[in-house]
């Protein structure tokens, strides 16, 4: 075992966190920076979920509170036709779109298929949202659950390299094993550190996709109600 970790030990009273890093064996440095990376990835992603279902919510509530209130539909329309519309804003958007491209049409062949092709545009478009919603909380996922086992197989790795460094040096005192087996360890540690956030927001982040998700597939019904409803009226 290297003279300057039992040193550290001895005279320091404990074993420094960047010393147990550079003194590992390289496949055990490996393990230790995936994981480490994968931890501040994970948090980038984490924070910009939060923000971005935060964005979605809020935008959600004001689409709501302006589709109930009474104005026409039309003036809804012209309203937003020059936002960038995310959740609901952008399934109504979407809706309204076909609506008027179906008009012409409707007018000289009737009005069927008319309320199926805005109902699919509808979902498609629910599909999109959902889409960016979900991004990256695979990743999470995989993390939450990879993460121990790729730390787990670095401390074995470590601990196997210990060992065999006890074996060349007959020496088993606890100054000279402590150090190694410190080595190992902290290989797990870092892959609890990154993976129980990974795996408590993504169950988070994926129950509140299943509310907006759910959010919008009622909208979307609601607004296929309406227009079922004008459709009649014009028959």
């Amino acid at each position: 075992m290297d003279p300057v970790t039992t040193d550290t030990v001895a005279q320091g009273g404990h074993i420094s966190i960047w010393h147990l890093v550079w003194q590992a064996s390289f496949p055990v440095q490996l393990v230790m920076l995936g994981l480490a990376l994968a931890s501040i990835w994970g948090w980038a992603i984490i924070i910009e979920k939060f923000f971005a279902f935060r964005r979605m919510n809020a935008a959600n509530d004001r689409f709501e509170q302006s589709f109930w209130s009474g104005q026409s539909l039309e003036d809804l329309y012209l309203a937003l036709g020059n936002r960038t519309n995310i959740g609901l804003a952008a399934i109504f958007m979407a809706a309204m779109r076909e609506w008027k491209r179906s008009q012409d049409a409707a007018m000289r062949a009737g009005f069927q298929g008319v309320q199926k092709r805005i109902e699919k545009v509808m979902d498609v478009q629910i599909q999109k949202e959902m889409h960016d919603v979900e991004s990256r909380l695979l990743f999470l996922a995989t993390t939450g659950s990879a993460a121990p086992f790729i730390g787990l197989f670095g401390t074995v790795w470590g601990i196997m390299t210990s060992f065999q460094a006890i074996a060349n040096s007959q020496n088993t005192n606890l100054a000279v094993v402590a150090p190694g087996i410190a080595e190992a360890l902290f290989a797990t540690a870092i892959g609890l550190v990154a993976a129980i956030p990974a795996t408590i927001f993504y169950n988070m982040y994926t129950a509140d996709a299943g509310r907006i998700g759910a959010r919008l597939e009622n909208f979307a019904d609601e607004f296929s109600a309406i227009i079922s409803r004008q459709l009649d009226e014009r028959v």
